[in-house]
């Protein structure tokens, strides 16, 4: 099938992943490619097998997916073209007729298990964790694998497999959301919405005291505030690392733009992910002198006194 009907996505059906991507309008009805991990979502896209791909990157409770951030500062050419906000709560499931005293051990990927674990010692004490691959595999695999009674599972996962769900909202953090962001190769970027996310990978030149302050300075002198700024170690040596770094703003924006140039001459690699819509629709904060207009009359000021019009 032509890559323009192709999304990536981690599968099976019935991942917190499928939900995301099922905000996406474009989406519908076009044929949907589930995959096993991030690097193969990616490689899809870079392959042309899909036009997009969604992949989580970031979550409420767990903080960065560093899978996610490698990937992108691995693979060149990718773009954000857009961020969704999937709500993260689980169920627990079990085959037909089983009851919660039943359940001795249990089915869980390790990060599912973190976020319930508080529901499952306090309604299953002394009961057992099998890690699962994945929250579908956990479920899928109560069908196949006899040696856990139960599973937590998506939301909804009973519509995919036959099983029975024996609890439903056992997040131990009922604001818990995932935000995933849907990746492109290259391509124009979104237009510019007055409520908009920047996002960026910027390496630091060294490991030496103000470093780091020198990059953010770039923003901070510019009026631009950031949502995200997580590290990342570089690999190559102890005490290298970038950043992955979301900016409140559109590079078309002179703000945003100008504190681009300024983390560009600081750092010795900055990677551009893209500007797209928030996904909470939430505008920046802009003060009067970092409006956009005040950019332009200044770049206008500069120009005439170096041709002399001044």
């Amino acid at each position: 099938m032509p890559a323009a009907d192709s999304y990536s996505y981690l599968g099976p059906p019935g991942t917190f992943t499928e939900m995301a991507l099922a905000q996406v309008p474009n989406a519908a009805g076009k044929n949907w490619r589930p995959v096993n991990n991030v690097g193969e979502a990616l490689d899809d896209v870079v392959a042309g097998r899909s036009t997009a791909a969604m992949i989580a990157i970031e979550n409420s409770v767990e903080g960065g997916v560093s899978a996610t951030q490698d990937a992108l500062a691995a693979i060149p050419g990718l773009r954000i073209m857009g961020e969704y906000l999937v709500p993260v709560d689980f169920v627990l499931v079990a085959p037909r007729g089983t009851t919660l005293a039943d359940v001795k051990t249990i089915n869980a990927h390790p990060v599912a298990y973190a976020q319930t674990h508080r529901w499952l010692e306090t309604n299953l004490p002394g009961h057992g964790h099998i890690p699962a691959a994945s929250n579908v595999s956990a479920a899928a695999t109560l069908l196949t694998d006899s040696t856990a009674d139960a599973a937590v599972a998506p939301p909804g996962i009973d519509k995919h497999h036959d099983l029975d769900v024996l609890a439903e909202r056992i997040g131990d953090n009922r604001n818990a959301v995932t935000r995933f962001v849907l990746i492109s190769k290259g391509g124009a970027l979104p237009e510019r919405t007055g409520a908009d996310k920047t996002s960026i990978i910027a390496e630091l030149p060294s490991d030496e005291p103000g470093a780091l302050l020198e990059m953010l300075e770039q923003f901070a002198t510019r009026g631009v505030n950031l949502s995200l700024i997580q590290s990342r170690p570089i690999g190559d040596t102890l005490g290298r690392y970038r950043f992955v770094i979301d900016i409140a703003g559109h590079v078309h924006e002179e703000r945003v733009a100008d504190a681009l140039l300024g983390v560009k001459r600081t750092s010795p690699r900055v990677i551009f992910l893209g500007s797209y819509p928030r996904a909470d629709r939430q505008a920046a904060t802009v003060t009067a002198k970092h409006e956009d207009d005040v950019f332009a009359d200044a770049r206008d000021w500069l120009r005439e006194i170096i041709t002399g019009k001044s």
